[in-house]
């Protein structure tokens, strides 16, 4: 295309000439990644930033490497090695470089990093979290001359800020794993003297390119594509610049094409410039459908291309309203997890090459998952992109502990909010900006949100806090462990559940024999607090799965289309069990759905049935708990996970009857004695049809291993770096994994790669052992490439069995000083839930009767706080009898009553109901995550009245133990009253439809 001659058509002449020189002509190659041919060392030495200093006795890495990354659930997260290390690269400028702009981008260092560049210290970074750019123009060697890079790593837990003697909030031992030095990736920009900027506002100052969508009509697949890109002159002339911009779909075809407005940009000046195009026919990013465009901006200057920012990223719409969140038109219930930012494996840490990211994080869509809650610290930019491409909605923290701060270290929160929301602003899948890990004041929580609308006023983002109960200006709020109910901002659940279960743990009726509540009762934590009793986390795969679906009852009871005031859901912590803190008699986190090598829990499973869905169930499923590979005479409950309404159980084709149901999910089959065989569950709906099964076979005696591999898409890469997945699996003579095999393995790894190992129980968790268990009959390793094409060879050997091989082949990818082959490149996209339905996601279930006020003898100034929509405010009777009536809002046939009463999970109370007169209900409430629901007598009237008919009763029958070791009471306060109190938080009145 002549863009000369459109320019000119379009009476955008009078371009003002400046040297081509001073601008350059634009590269192929704007961006190069810098992770390949650094030097490492351990320990603090002098002159080391200086070029003369003779490295060569310093070990080779390549990018990402955390020096102390070895000890990944090797070692208590507090034990995790810290000190002074050094990294150091050699490198030439390409000769394209020559009278360009040359910046250097770290994703991230921990804790501290001094910059150097040919002897002179270019820069200072603290925070540990966050990426960082410094400009090394004026530092650098041209071509052919070469550069040295150093940088001086701290990773002290107790590292202060220089400037101020202030610690930062998030070097926490409990949760911010300590993999120091240079742990993700780094990559160098190379741009014309009239450039775009980098997103990297620490040192730079510079806000990069803009990229939102906004005039959604989604049932016509439409939008408006916005681009704002920041432009800097660093020349000695005035210039006139604008956008060119193309839309690239995911087949590579161009969608669209357009031009921005003209504008000059005089010396030194830095401006905004703005392109925007109407766009038909878009796929819309969503959950489990992570459909990205690549768009990419071009500076015009002189109707010459002389600089290019390319973003990768999707359009989709939100709302957060109603108590509710939507996507692309769709009300989506939040379910996942929370998950530790640091997303590490066992022996490498965090520092896992992208493939494995997505990896990962695909399997919590496939868990059925929607959302991550990154805990307390701004996820790496490698996980955010991951999200984007396998279609997970992201929670991004910025960097925090337990509690709200004041001075320098809220300064320091609100500038990590900033420069990531700069950073991530561009990637879809971030819904939410969470503020905080623990409630921030009004004030605080307006600085967030100024930052918010400063930097990210498109993007369709919420930002909030963990509580934010009552706050007025939060968008979203919800509590740690209980349930909140909103019908303005939604409520969802930061952790609803911290149980803890080993993988290896089957059941008690399984070797090792593992029952309930063993292990940890005298842990404690790493900061110092006592649990003297912590037997409640620590369960078998049976229990934990159970747990898991258990708590979450309370949310789906609660979900969008059961009234006006809803819960929006929750995450469960955390997806993948983690070396941070932990409960249980191993020195790391259990509570994953899969363990630290992402091999499933039956919680995966328990989970991908209940939560099928954006809202109701999709499709109905069904999962059996366990394994059927028992003992002759074992007899042991049997339950089912499963969304029909009905479950009936067949043991080699005999029925056994239907299940108890519980907890709407939970199918409990009684005493059943194990047969060998086949055990299968069949749901039905209400009509008697069949609408799912889950099968289980006996497996026979052990014979033969089983290998397999999980590898990057289009292969393994020969860059030293790369990982591939080894699976081992101990089978039948028909190949049928042997569920209760222990069997110790014997890896040999040759040719072109090298051995990096697993995770099991036992010495040192068998980190780094070439030697390693089987659990339930399945374990994984990773073994590591080398910077040599070939074949990486492996071979499993085990006592009695069968031994196997496999064999992994690399292939060549570039690995120079500066390589043209960034990390993530070409990995696809997870786009298996396909686009947004257009369906509804939820059927109404209730009619909400509305409240227009309240009586009572005893403390009426609050009696309005019981149906305020303010879970933070209660009204209770003090020193007069628990006696409240309620005026609806008209006359109405009530059969259901919703309470959230304080103490909801250690209270029950002995309550009657009355509407008009007549008694409808008189039973003790149950506990819960906070509430409940009452089934009462269907009665027409306009007046309800509830009384407390006794002393409330202590119950434990939901056993949570706070990080403090100690049991919330639930909103409970203390009252000096005699009179026995009915503290309701809030009720609700609702009649069938």
């Amino acid at each position: 295309m002549n863009w000369k001659r459109m320019i000119a058509g379009l009476g955008l002449l009078g371009l003002l000439a400046i040297e081509a020189k001073a601008q350059g002509k634009l590269s192929e190659v704007a961006k190069y990644n810098f992770n390949y041919g650094w030097k490492l060392n351990v320990g603090d030495v002098t002159s080391a930033q200086n070029n003369a200093f003779n490295d060569q006795s310093w070990k080779g890495v390549n990018l990402p490497f955390a020096w102390n990354q070895h000890e990944a659930f090797k070692v208590d997260i507090s034990h995790l090695s810290t000190g002074i290390a050094w990294y150091r690269k050699t490198f030439q400028l390409p000769k394209e470089a020559a009278d360009k702009k040359v910046f250097i981008e770290f994703e991230g260092v921990r804790q501290m990093g001094e910059v150097y560049v040919n002897g002179t210290m270019v820069g200072l970074h603290e925070n540990g979290a966050m990426a960082f750019g410094l400009d090394l123009t004026s530092y650098l060697k041209p071509y052919p001359q070469e550069n040295v890079i150093a940088v001086k790593t701290d990773n002290d837990w107790r590292y202060h800020e220089r400037a101020t003697g202030s610690t930062f909030q998030w070097n926490d031992k409990n949760f911010n794993a300590n993999y120091g030095g240079l742990p993700k990736n780094v990559f160098l920009h190379i741009k014309s003297k009239v450039y775009q900027t980098l997103p990297l506002y620490s040192f730079l100052k510079t806000t990069g390119t803009y990229v939102y969508a906004t005039d959604f009509d989604i049932p016509q697949k439409k939008a408006t594509v916005n681009v704002l890109s920041q432009v800097k002159n660093e020349t000695s002339k005035a210039v006139n610049a604008q956008l060119k911009v193309s839309v690239v779909d995911m087949d590579g075809k161009e969608v669209a094409s357009f031009l921005g407005d003209s504008n000059t940009l005089n010396p030194n000046e830095t401006k905004e410039l703005k392109a925007s195009k109407a766009l038909a026919d878009l796929n819309f990013w969503s959950w489990g459908y992570g459909y990205l465009y690549t768009v990419t901006s071009e500076l015009l200057v002189n109707n010459e291309a002389v600089d290019k920012a390319v973003v990768k990223t999707g359009f989709r719409k939100t709302e957060f309203k109603n108590g509710m969140v939507y996507l692309n038109d769709r009300v989506i219930m939040m379910h996942g997890y929370a998950q530790r930012t640091s997303n590490e494996w066992p022996t490498v840490g965090m520092s896992v090459p992208a493939w494995m990211s997505d990896y990962s994080n695909s399997l919590m869509v496939k868990s059925n998952g929607n959302l991550v809650r990154w805990m307390h610290i701004t996820p790496w930019k490698q996980d955010v992109e991951s999200c984007d491409r396998v279609g997970l909605i992201q929670a991004m923290p910025a960097g925090d502990s337990e509690k709200d701060v004041e001075g320098r270290r809220w300064e320091q929160r609100t500038e990590l909010m900033r420069d990531a929301i700069i950073y991530n602003r561009n990637n879809p899948s971030i819904l939410f900006y969470e503020s905080g890990n623990e409630s921030i004041s009004e004030p605080h929580m307006s600085e967030m949100l100024a930052i918010r609308n400063q930097y990210d006023p498109y993007g369709g983002r919420a930002i909030g806090s963990r509580e934010m109960l009552d706050s007025k200006v939060a968008e979203y709020g919800g509590e740690m462990l209980y349930i909140n109910k909103s019908k303005h901002i939604p409520f969802w659940a930061t952790e609803y559940s911290r149980d803890e279960g080993l993988r290896k743990y089957w059941d008690e009726f399984t070797p090792p024999f593992h029952k309930e509540g063993t292990g940890g009762t005298t842990h404690e934590n790493v900061n110092g607090t006592k649990v003297v009793d912590a037997s409640a986390y620590n369960h078998n795969q049976d229990a934990h799965a159970i747990e898991s679906v258990t708590r979450w009852y309370d949310y789906w009871e609660m979900r969008p289309g059961t009234g006006e005031r809803v819960s929006s859901g929750g995450v469960n912590i955390i997806f993948s069990d983690s070396n941070t803190h932990y409960r249980g008699q191993e020195n790391y986190r259990r509570s994953g759905e899969v363990d630290p090598m992402r091999i499933p829990k039956d919680g995966f499973y328990a989970h991908q049935v209940i939560w099928d869905g954006w809202v109701d169930t999709d499709k109905p499923a069904a999962h059996i708990i366990g394994h059927w590979n028992y003992d002759k005479n074992v007899k042991k409950d049997i339950t089912v996970v499963s969304t029909a309404d009905v479950v009936e159980l067949f043991v080699n084709g005999k029925s056994l009857g239907k299940g108890q149901q519980s907890k709407r999910f939970l199918f409990t089959f009684k005493d059943i004695s194990f047969q060998a065989g086949s055990i299968k569950a069949i749901g039905f709906d209400t009509n008697g049809k069949k609408v799912c099964e889950d099968e289980i076979k006996t497996a026979a005696k052990p014979f033969a291993l089983k290998l397999t591999s999980i590898e990057r898409p289009g292969g393994t890469l020969a860059n030293a770096n790369d990982l591939a997945l080894i699976q081992v699996e101990v089978v039948d003579e028909k190949g049928n994994r042997c569920p209760t095999a222990m069997d110790m393995i014997q890896f040999e790894v040759g040719g072109e790669g090298t051995f990096v190992g697993g995770i099991a129980q036992g010495p040192d968790n068998y980190i780094g052992s070439k030697t390693i268990p089987v659990e339930c009959g399945v374990n994984r390793i990773m073994v590591r490439s080398t910077d040599k094409v070939g074949t990486i060879s492996i071979k499993a050997t085990a006592k009695s069995l069968k031994a196997d091989a496999i064999s992994v082949k690399t292939i060549a990818t570039d690995l120079g000083a500066l390589s043209t082959n960034l990390p993530g490149e070409n990995l696809p996209s997870y786009l298996e839930k396909g686009p947004t339905p257009a369906t509804p996601s939820f059927t109404k279930t209730r009619n909400t009767v509305a409240i227009i006020g309240a009586k009572t003898n005893s403390n009426q100034a609050d009696a309005q706080k019981s149906f305020d929509d303010n879970e933070l405010s209660e009204w209770t009777n003090g020193d007069g009898v628990a006696r409240i009536e309620y005026e609806l809002a008209r006359e109405a046939t009530i059969n259901q009553v919703v309470l959230k009463l304080a103490g909801w999970r250690s209270k029950k109370y002995p309550i009657r109901i009355l509407v008009d007169g007549k008694k409808v209900f008189e039973e003790t409430t149950p506990t819960s995550l906070g509430y409940v629901t009452l089934d009462v007598t269907p009665v027409k009237g306009k007046k309800v009245t509830i009384e407390l008919i006794g002393t409330s009763e202590n119950s434990n029958a939901i056993n949570l133990v706070e990080i403090t070791g100690k049991v919330d009471e639930g909103g409970l306060k203390q009252t000096k009253s005699k009179m026995p109190q009915l503290p309701i938080v809030e009720v609700e009145f609702y009649e069938a439809l």
